[in-house]
């Protein structure tokens, strides 16, 4: 860890070039302004579009700026641990690539965590995709906050601390689900409310399948922790 480096932002990126160049832009505006030292990893997971051929043209300009380029599709969860493992930060904050998430909330995010807490996700606001997928992800994470604690609202926009990021990478797996493993680590979590903006350009690439084997692997994972730790204080 780089001890002068107070926040790392992890982004992971799959087809998305039409929204890096304003992403960057607003991403800079609010870490400038909130006087952090900063680095902003882009995590391209093959994309098809050239987003890497962008995040190359931006890290020459900006330094701060780090392109990570994937040589496969790994889905956007491992694409995220790619992206912690190489974070310097103090802090680490998550962010989707697609401007559904405004950079403008990551200072509120950072001064709740240093209130006391190792998480802080951002409870979702608004209407901001389908009445199908926002019923089927309550669906799914209502699940979850009965394994957990997750609550429904979280997505994968949130703020860590260093001993959050160092525990979650000691409890990755094969298929790992970023919130449901943050609420296994015994860490302290919260939240705050905040818009979720519509998608301004491209689509989702989680198809129907796609969602479901990922609700699957997440419940699945959950509940394999749960039972491990519950069969290890019962020895």
């Amino acid at each position: 860890m780089d001890t002068d480096l107070q926040v790392s932002v992890i982004v992971p990126v799959y087809s998305t070039a039409e929204t890096l160049p304003e992403l960057y832009r607003r991403l800079r505006q609010v870490l400038e302004g909130f006087s952090v030292t900063f680095e902003m990893i882009f995590v391209d997971d093959a994309s098809l579009d050239g987003s890497f051929r962008i995040l190359e043209t931006l890290s020459q300009d900006d330094p701060r700026v780090v392109p990570v380029a994937l040589k496969e599709n790994v889905g956007q969860h491992r694409a995220i641990f790619v992206g912690l493992s190489c974070c310097r930060g103090e802090w680490a904050v998550v962010m989707d690539a697609d401007l559904q998430d405004p950079p403008e909330v990551i200072p509120a995010l950072l001064s709740r965590g240093q209130e006391g807490s190792d998480a802080v996700f951002v409870s979702r606001q608004g209407i901001h995709e389908s009445y199908g997928r926002m019923l089927t992800s309550r669906v799914f994470k209502g699940f979850l906050h009965m394994l957990c604690g997750l609550e429904p609202g979280t997505g994968t926009f949130v703020a860590m601390s260093r001993p959050m990021v160092d525990r979650l990478l000691a409890m990755r797996g094969p298929y790992p689900y970023l919130p449901g493993m943050i609420h296994c680590t015994g860490l302290t979590v919260t939240s705050i409310p905040a818009p979720r903006s519509r998608r301004q350009a491209g689509k989702s690439s989680y198809s129907l399948l796609g969602r479901l084997r990922l609700a699957w692997r997440a419940l699945s994972w959950v509940a394999a922790w749960k039972g491990r730790r519950l069969l290890g204080h019962r020895e």
